[in-house]
């Protein structure tokens, strides 16, 4: 039986990620792999993660101080995530 190393590091894109939902309403920040950290424009701190499903999809999720939830997946499109209260947002990573 031929046994494979699992690596410690995360395959999950990092950078610089921004998202901006209908109402012109942004967050962005910086991450790599499977931490993220953002700031909206109201000076609230998000922290989440994005861990790989399959090759071609990253699944996200973010909170803030207050409990509020942000989560959403990406394809080879773009990435969509959607809130608590159903708003959609809409972003990329650099």
């Amino acid at each position: 039986m031929i046994y494979r190393k699992k690596s410690t590091h995360s395959s999950a894109p990092g950078g610089f990620h921004r998202f901006q939902n209908e109402s012109k309403q942004t967050v962005h920040g910086f991450g790599y792999g499977d931490y993220i950290r953002l700031r909206d424009e109201y000076g609230n701190t998000w922290r989440g993660c994005a861990e790989r499903d399959n090759e071609n999809t990253v699944r996200y999720r973010f909170r803030d101080e207050k409990g509020r939830s942000i989560s959403g997946i990406s394809d080879s499109y773009g990435i969509i995530l959607r809130d608590e209260k159903g708003k959609t947002w809409r972003g990329f990573v650099d």
